[in-house]
C-alpha cells in the first residue's frame, strides 16, 4: 500500500469515528426531554418538568428520569400546596 492511499484510508476511518461519536453525544439530551415530558403528562401538576429537564440537562442526561422508578424522579414531584 503506497503512502497517499494509506493516508486517505486514515482520514476515512478518523472522520468516520468523529462522526458516530458526535451523533451519539447528543442522545441524552433527547433522552432527558423525552422521558421528563412523559412523566409530566403522567404526573401533571404533581411534577416539576422544567425542573426535571434543567437537572437531567446540567449532569448530561447521567441521571435521566424512569417515571415508574420513584427513587430517580422523587426530586422532581411537588406537594399539593408546592409552586415551581
Amino acid at each position: 500500500m503506497n503512502s497517499s492511499l494509506r493516508l486517505i484510508l486514515l482520514v476515512a476511518l478518523t472522520v468516520t469515528l468523529l462522526g458516530m461519536v458526535l451523533a451519539q453525544s447528543k442522545d441524552w439530551f433527547g433522552v432527558c426531554i423525552r422521558n421528563c415530558a412523559q412523566c409530566k403528562r403522567m404526573f401533571g401538576p404533581w411534577f416539576a418538568g422544567e425542573r426535571c429537564a434543567n437537572a437531567c440537562i446540567k449532569f448530561k442526561g447521567k441521571l435521566t428520569p424512569d417515571c415508574v422508578d420513584a427513587d430517580s424522579i422523587a426530586p422532581f414531584l411537588k406537594k399539593a400546596d408546592e409552586d415551581d
